[in-house]
């Protein structure tokens, strides 16, 4: 035994691995908030409006490496309500018409 003390590298710093993690959540949380907002253009705009902004936000609040992606969902999710609203005012309906 020399005495010496185990040499740490960057990765093996306490606490680091659930900071990654974390930062992968938020990332993911950034990426799926801009899917649904997305996708919540054209089906279930009530239900994956509000998921988008919710996920964005919480994206954003953990500090996302993607805070473009995070604040493109939350838009999305926006975007999603005011189509809904457009279409209740104007249709009476929640349903898209493309029949005419």
């Amino acid at each position: 035994d020399t005495g010496a003390a185990p040499e740490r590298t960057p990765d093996a710093a306490p606490g680091s691995a659930p900071r990654r993690a974390a930062g992968r959540e938020a990332d993911g949380l950034a990426v799926a908030s801009f899917v649904l907002g997305l996708v919540g253009l054209l089906v279930f705009n009530l239900l994956l409006g509000p998921a988008a902004i919710v996920m964005a936000l919480l994206a954003l609040a953990r500090r996302t490496r993607r805070p473009g992606r995070a604040r493109l969902g939350l838009a999305l999710g926006v975007a999603d309500l005011v189509v809904l609203a457009v279409l209740v005012t104007v249709n009476g309906t929640v349903a898209w018409d493309l029949a005419g």
